[in-house]
């Protein structure tokens, strides 16, 4: 009788940790990713530290600022051999299956990804498919898997990344390996999915085949770092929920330096309306890690037209990024080779994005993917003005838009009375006299 009671006791309590374990993770779902939010993660730089444990402490805010997928820079051990600078770039992984020591523990990783699920947030890693750390295993196991110049020596993807092998996507064993090192992640450390750094480099069938695996461990979300216009185009993309709007945010720096007009951005959106499948949704940014390190801060690419093209990444059809310490004003490029660190300090584009991020949340006027809001691109005379209009159901936003540093004045036939998105005051917009990078989003 003590036996089938002690066993009866074992079941309840497997039974309770596997519900558990199910509760924990969010529910992934076409409606979680039509009103998602991705924030990139940058853990060498958040905090001091520079540690899993240390971001660990900010997850409430993210959760507050409206945060639904994190995703993390990678996390894995960086090479030493050839490596840039004093830390190494993320990029040069020398272990798929491992934990950079910088940031901690794999229990650390694991702790974090949970306390992300209990906050209802996804956490994508990044996929470094490209290329390997000159000291990875395979580099001495399989230098078969790797590409080489009409001597046999292995050469990197691109002469100036000096710090990493390129790999052969011909070699379908490196592929199988590759494959089984994101099953891990998935079953082992229960992450949602993947950003997959130049995603163009290998081929349809690869991804179809690893993406199958993933989805049978658990429904995962894929992002590629691609558009139509790399290797693969758009039959490759389209096989991820998302894709980068490079085309887009491209446009978005030079409209910023008066190199392009808002015309330009407007015929851009007809095109991701013509190309792209209805179901797809393509991520704008107006900045990134890249971006960020090699280009220049927000402030320093876009000047006065930071906050009118902050609020286009979201208003535009798309899933909006946000990089680490955007919300924080973030007003330096961060070192990519050596320790820096985001300063938290009072910025507007807090209560900016925290606005954004509700407005994305509570109106079916911004929904991507499967069940996406309609845009109308209203006609305009004038080149520098962008007006347009998202829909669904009884849902509906207007977007009116300077995008020059001059004044403009709008007249639209529209006398209807609206309310402001940011100051809840009713308000008309057939007659705006509107500054330069001024612009007006308001609601039905």
């Amino acid at each position: 009788m003590r036996t089938l009671i002690a066993i009866f006791i074992s079941i309840l309590f497997l039974t309770a940790c596997n519900s558990s374990k199910e509760t924990n993770t969010p529910v992934f779902s076409d409606e979680f990713l039509s009103k998602a939010v991705i924030y990139e993660v940058n853990i060498r730089q958040y905090t001091q530290e520079g540690t899993f444990n240390a971001f660990a402490a900010h997850l409430p805010k993210l959760k507050e600022l409206g945060v639904d997928i994190l995703w993390f820079m990678p996390i894995h051990p960086i090479g030493v051999k050839n490596r840039k600078g004093s830390l190494g770039s993320y990029y040069s992984i020398s272990d798929y299956r491992g934990i950079n020591p910088e940031f901690g523990t794999l229990e650390d990783f694991k702790s974090l990804v949970d306390a992300a699920h209990d906050l209802d947030m996804l956490v994508m890693i990044d996929l470094v498919a490209g290329h390997t750390a000159w000291d990875h295993p395979w580099i001495a196991a399989h230098p078969e898997w790797y590409l080489k110049d009409d001597q046999g020596n292995i050469i990197p993807p691109n002469p100036d990344w000096t710090d990493v092998a390129g790999l052969n996507f011909k070699n379908q064993d490196m592929l199988q390996a590759l494959e089984d090192d994101m099953a891990y992640w998935v079953s082992e450390v229960d992450i949602d999915g993947y950003r997959c750094d130049a995603a163009y480099n290998i081929s349809i069938p690869f991804w179809k085949k690893a993406m199958a695996r993933l989805n049978s461990i658990k429904p995962v979300v894929m992002l590629a770092e691609s558009d139509g216009n790399h290797k693969g185009g758009y039959p490759l993309i389209e096989l991820f929920q998302l894709s980068y709007d490079w085309p887009g945010h491209a446009m978005l720096n030079r409209i910023a330096k008066g190199e392009m007009k808002a015309i330009d951005l407007k015929n851009h959106l007809k095109s991701v309306q013509q190309n792209y499948s209805p179901e797809h949704a393509v991520m704008s940014f107006t900045t990134n890690h890249d971006e960020n390190s090699w280009n220049g801060t927000v402030f320093e690419r876009l000047g006065d037209a930071a906050e009118i093209m902050t609020v286009l990444t979201y208003v535009m059809p798309g899933t909006p990024l946000i990089y680490s310490g955007q919300e924080y004003g973030l007003d330096k490029r961060l070192a990519f080779f050596e320790k820096d660190f985001i300063t938290k300090k009072e910025s507007s584009y807090m209560t900016l994005f925290t606005k954004l991020n509700t407005l994305k949340k509570t109106s079916n006027a911004l929904d991507v993917g499967k069940d996406a809001a309609s845009i109308n691109l209203l006609e305009n005379a004038n080149a520098d003005v962008i007006i347009f209009s998202r829909k669904k159901g009884d849902d509906t936003l207007v977007f009116v838009g300077n995008l020059s540093n001059v004044p403009q004045q709008v007249s639209l036939a529209d006398d209807s009375t609206y309310t402001d998105v940011f100051t809840e005051k009713e308000v008309q917009i057939n007659n705006l006299n509107l500054g330069p990078w001024a612009y007006r989003l308001v609601k039905n």
